[in-house]
């Protein structure tokens, strides 16, 4: 509440600047207009400038000297010259350019980063687009975040190869995922999902640090990620691209976009990939990573009419692994396997239809998904189904003008799953209709965007979830951000926790199952600068995450046992966040970032840091392009700090001393030749060597009482290196947006 009326007052004290804004048109050679993407605009007397964002519009903080001279460029188009006056103050305009096809040898450029923070949007979004992902070995979305420092991504345990997200030093099931818009690995897949949508399918992720907007949904308790995926109408032709590494992994992936009419656009998405060759790096009988083999189909339609757009699609993907004790080891009686066997298939679509009236407009967007997921680690079993249907109808309309902005919606979840771990059931049948109303003000420095959504559990009864995100423009090259708001979600134990059967310990369930409830607060101080003439940025953030009630895991208060347990006491999490950016010459640009996070929980009564969180990383990553767009070089290091483990016990029957994680570095590069359509690269991840010591404690016994998979905390395969190739078919023109 102070948070709200804070914002509220520096709405109604906070002095306005006088800005223009407006929307940069092409208009092509068959008489179409259509936005503009990253067409320049800037004022020759004042120097101040904007790049257009992907609606074409773009805002301008007028200096007190006027007239002055907007000059509007964009590459394939005529320039336009605007003198601005003062009449022109908070003013709109619509500026279109004409496109330069008699001058075809004319080539207007310019540098836009790999990823940005958007200076138009109210949340603090961080974009990483393509060119990002093909810094490192994207293969699959749990190796998208290697170059990013706000997601960590970590090995779930040793023997299954499963791996989870964590922001601000929580546990991945806090984060909402999202497929554009459509929430995404949610239940059965939140343990296993990361690897089912290959990087190369990916347009774009979006990350939000915090709550994000209520349309999305009432799940998002540490951040938001949005993956866009490649649209029909704009991606390649056809894509190719060939993986191969010194684990014997392999990989095939294939795009292919096309127009099937003036309204119509198909895409068409594959992936395979195999690991046939079992290694055992550190000697302990146990498979570094399993074997098996992961296939992943996608198609998708795109529909553009005059009054309606529309995209549907299907999108499937089985996984089958097997990991373990290695094939040739000689052991009496049976050998410690694990089996693991997903599948998952889902039908997604968005509707929009466009009012009568200006900006007002209609969009329903909606998915029916169906999974399976079943697991042995050794002789414990998990068996897992689940359906699951979700709807989300938003009405957008304006008060007035389009800077006093609403959404109003109505969505609706129903959700059938079945679990079972070892003697352990949990079913249950969820249904969630829900309602919302999102408010967006935006003025020349000043922009709120105020939500509020009710949601009725069939189990749980009425839940409300209130959320604030305001940003300030200090100065033309300063944001300051503040967020606030309340998120809630219904755990599933067992799957969430699915990498803790590899070991031998009982399983304790709660007494009842109740709905995680959190509050998050914070902000971010966004610097722009220049220094000797070249770009930079400094961002600051800091979020506070404290919870009404949680599911805690205790993994060390009893070593027979993993106690499940409604909280019981206090549970929060901080996080800050420092991120420099500098481009010292054209080609290359510099990021280093400091993470600190303190994140704990009572277990037994006592207030103490959560397990497997360090509490400090550090982290550096240079790129550089060639002049002449030939050569790309990406190499990045991340140096992980001391984190708290849970307790052991050893083979010899007593506890383990060794309470705290090593300081270790991760060193990964690459290195890619552009050669007309053919990309070439070489990689290495890992290039330290570096491995944890004994990651399968009483590795010789696995069916033994002290047998434990689940204590890791870095690599268990050492130096990775890799080759791949990649081939593309730009679309077109005439099919190109």
């Amino acid at each position: 509440m102070k948070l709200i009326l804070f914002i509220l007052c520096a709405l109604w004290f906070g002095a306005a600047q006088a800005q223009i804004k407006g929307v940069v048109l092409g208009e092509m050679a068959d008489g179409k207009k259509e936005p503009i993407y990253g067409a320049k605009v800037r004022l020759l007397q004042s120097g101040k400038r904007d790049i257009t964002t992907e609606t074409g519009e773009f805002r301008i903080i007028l200096p007190k000297e006027l007239p002055d001279t907007m000059v509007v460029s964009a590459r394939g188009f005529y320039n336009d010259t605007i003198i601005v006056t003062k009449d022109d103050r908070f003013t709109g305009m619509a500026i279109t350019l004409y496109s330069d096809v008699i001058l075809p040898d004319v080539v207007v450029s310019y540098w836009k980063s790999s990823r940005n923070i958007s200076r138009m949007k109210v949340l603090h979004v961080e974009e990483l687009s393509d060119k990002e992902l093909r810094k490192a070995a994207c293969c699959n979305l749990s190796e998208s975040f290697e170059t990013n420092a706000a997601v960590d991504v970590n090995i779930s345990d040793a023997v299954s190869g499963a791996k989870k997200i964590q922001m601000m030093g929580l546990d991945g099931v806090y984060t909402q995922i999202q497929m554009e818009n459509i929430p995404y690995l949610r239940g059965l897949e939140t343990s296993f999902g990361l690897g089912s949508i290959p990087g190369t399918w990916i347009e774009s992720i979006q990350i939000t640090k915090g709550t994000g907007n209520v349309v999305n949904g009432y799940e998002s308790m540490a951040g938001l990620i949005n993956l866009e995926l490649k649209k029909p109408e704009q991606m390649e032709r056809l894509y190719l691209n060939a993986y191969v590494n010194r684990m014997g992994r392999n990989e095939l992936n294939f795009n292919s976009g096309f127009k099937l009419n003036d309204k119509w656009s198909s895409g068409w998405f594959a992936h395979y990939s195999s690991i046939p060759l079992e290694m055992d790096g550190n000697d302990d009988g146990f498979r570094d990573v399993p074997t098996g083999m992961n296939l992943a189909v996608l198609n998708r339609y795109n529909y553009e009419g005059e009054n309606m757009e529309a995209q549907f699609g299907i999108n499937a993907h089985m996984d089958d692994k097997i990991g373990g004790q290695m094939s040739r080891l000689d052991v009496v009686g049976d050998r410690y396997l694990v089996n693991i066997k997903s599948r998952h298939i889902d039908a997604f679509g968005k509707t929009g239809f466009f009012m009568k009236q200006p900006y007002n407009s209609i969009g329903v967007v909606y998915n029916l998904k169906y999974q399976s997921f079943d697991a042995s680690f050794g002789p414990r079993v998990f068996e897992g189904e689940e359906k699951r249907g979700y709807i989300n109808a938003i009405y957008d309309g304006i008060f007035g003008n389009t800077d006093h902005k609403y959404k109003v919606g109505v969505s609706g979840v129903y959700s059938d799953i079945y679990q079972r771990a070892d003697s352990l059931v949990q079913d249950r049948v969820e249904i969630v209709p829900g309602a919302f109303f999102e408010y967006t003000m935006t003025s020349s420095r000043h922009s709120l965007v105020a939500g509020v959504r009710g949601d009725y559990h069939n189990l749980f009864g009425f839940q409300y979830a209130p959320r604030v995100h305001y940003k300030f423009a200090l100065t033309e090259y300063t944001d300051l951000r503040a967020t606030g708001g309340k998120g809630w979600r219904v755990p599933n134990y067992l799957i969430d926790n699915v990498s803790l059967l590899a070991n031998n310990q009982e399983w304790i369930a709660p007494t009842e199952s109740l709905p995680e409830v959190s509050w998050n607060v914070g902000g971010s101080f966004v610097q722009r600068f220049k220094l000797f003439q070249r770009e930079g940025s400094l961002v600051l953030d800091f979020y506070h995450t404290t919870f009404e009630n949680q599911l805690v895991v205790d993994r060390d208060a009893n070593t027979s046992a993993i106690v499940f347990s409604n909280l019981d006491g206090g549970s929060f999490s901080n996080s800050f966040q420092s991120e420099l950016t500098f481009r010292p010459f054209k080609t290359i640009e510099l990021r280093f970032a400091y993470k600190y996070l303190d994140v704990r929980a009572e277990f037994g009564g006592i207030l103490q840091q959560q397990v497997m969180v360090p509490k400090h990383r550090g982290f550096a990553n240079l790129g550089h392009v060639s002049r002449n767009k030939r050569w790309e070089f990406d190499i990045t290091a991340s140096v992980f700090g001391q984190a708290r483990l849970p307790q052991v016990m050893l083979p010899n029957g007593e506890l383990s001393t060794v309470n705290t994680s090593e300081v270790f570095a991760i060193v990964n590069a690459q290195l890619t030749h552009v050669y007309k359509r053919w990309d070439f690269y070489l990689g290495g991840e890992n290039l330290g060597n570096y491995r944890q010591s004994n990651p399968i404690i009483d590795a010789a016994n696995p069916f033994s009482d002290t047998f434990n998979a689940t204590r890791v905390w870095a690599p268990i395969f050492g130096m990775n290196i890799y080759a791949g190739i990649r081939f593309s078919i730009e679309q077109p023109e005439e099919g190109k947006k």
